[in-house]
């Protein structure tokens, strides 16, 4: 098989991975080519709007676990590839001086063990940073049950790494794997993972919707990974069936799923707004996120009288909808020279009126009520 059939094969393999090729530089040095940091070369985006900058690829699509999901199983028919160190350094090289690509994202399914796929992927990867001296943005995907010593080689060599978590709990692990023990080769890892310095952190995925898990069953691992693991990114990733693999029967997961999700989340990061929050006003007793933008929800329950312009604090402003952590801070900065009085002087300033109108008083001037805006 020559390299570009690899290429398909392995390139496609890939595509239930979610990455994000933000980065922090490196130590800079003259001699080598490559900025984690530069502008995307070629950008591509999929169906959903994700938008992809990296050479992104699988090292092996043969795998000895049997995740239930997953195209790559041990128990699916499938065309099998796998690359050399030297051909998939040399291929990615090639990308990259042609502009094709910034950066390289790299995973694998499970060759043998977790160890021996980790060894041949960092051989790649260091032949990029020794021999070829690239030095732009490398992302590592660390194999569930991989050793100390092979995760400690991928943060010397890496921007960052993750891994993905699939599922929000042992028990729910058991429904799709019963190889992968979620505590020992997924929760144990992250903690190797956490004492690692990386430019650019650690990040993780859940397949949301290949068990029947609730949103309050990510929600609450997502903010615990936060707090106890020290994760950059949550990412989630709707559940497609696959043909030929155990779920293949499974309904497939809406997208509006997923948005909710990243909607909670973006606010769990930047807003300041604690899982508590979330878990009391906004999460139904089944643990689901009701339909809409769960935001305008927690804004029902906690806005009271609408919110002060010109007099609010930081906190208070991130309540409300349509103002968000950089529309708020330019709003307090704008007060410090003087007052805010007209809306077209809150939409300069980033705030989405239509969402925010209802929630806020500006000097004075209120909706007749927050349910107008409903």
């Amino acid at each position: 098989m020559n390299t570009l059939e690899k290429v398909k094969i392995l390139g496609a393999a890939s595509k239930y991975d979610i990455c994000a090729s933000s980065a922090s530089p490196r130590n800079h040095s003259s001699e080598r080519i490559g900025n984690p940091c530069g502008p995307g070369i070629c950008k591509s985006f999929t169906p959903d709007g994700r938008c992809v900058t990296l050479f992104k690829v699988l090292y092996s699509n043969s795998c000895t676990h049997d995740c239930k999901y997953c195209m790559n199983n041990n128990k699916c028919s499938k065309k099998v590839a796998m690359f050399e160190p030297q051909e998939l350094a040399q291929t990615f090289m090639k990308l990259y001086l042609q502009n094709y690509v910034e950066g390289l994202f790299l995973s694998s399914g499970i060759v043998k063990d977790s160890d021996y796929t980790m060894g041949l992927m960092l051989d790649a990867v260091r032949l990029l940073r020794e021999k070829y001296l690239f030095n732009g943005y490398v992302h590592l995907k660390v194999l569930p049950g991989s050793s100390l010593e092979m995760v400690k080689q991928a943060a010397e060599l890496s921007d960052r790494l993750s891994l993905n978590l699939e599922v929000p709990s042992k028990t729910r692990m058991s429904e799709i794997s019963e190889i992968k023990d979620y505590k020992v080769d997924i929760i144990r890892r992250h903690n190797y993972i956490k004492r690692q310095r990386l430019a650019s952190g650690a990040t993780t995925q859940f397949v949301v919707g290949s068990t029947d898990e609730s949103d309050f069953e990510i929600l609450e691992k997502t903010n615990w990974m936060y707090e106890r693991m020290n994760l950059k990114r949550v990412y989630f990733n709707a559940f497609v069936p696959v043909p030929k693999t155990d779920l293949q029967n499974k309904q497939q997961v809406s997208l509006e799923r997923e948005h909710r999700l990243y909607q909670v989340d973006f606010m769990l990061r930047k807003y300041n707004i604690s899982f508590k929050t979330f878990k009391k006003h906004v999460l139904s007793d089944n643990g689901m996120l009701p339909r809409g933008d769960p935001k305008i929800f927690l804004a029902k329950e906690l806005i009271k009288e609408p919110v002060s312009i010109n007099s609010a604090g930081e906190d208070e402003l991130l309540k409300v909808p349509g103002i968000g952590p950089l529309s708020a801070k330019r709003i307090i900065s704008f007060r410090r020279q003087k007052s805010i009085k007209t809306y077209s002087t809150l939409q300069a300033l980033g705030v989405v009126l239509k969402r925010a109108k209802s929630f806020i008083n500006l000097n004075g001037i209120v909706q007749r009520s927050l349910g107008d805006y409903y």
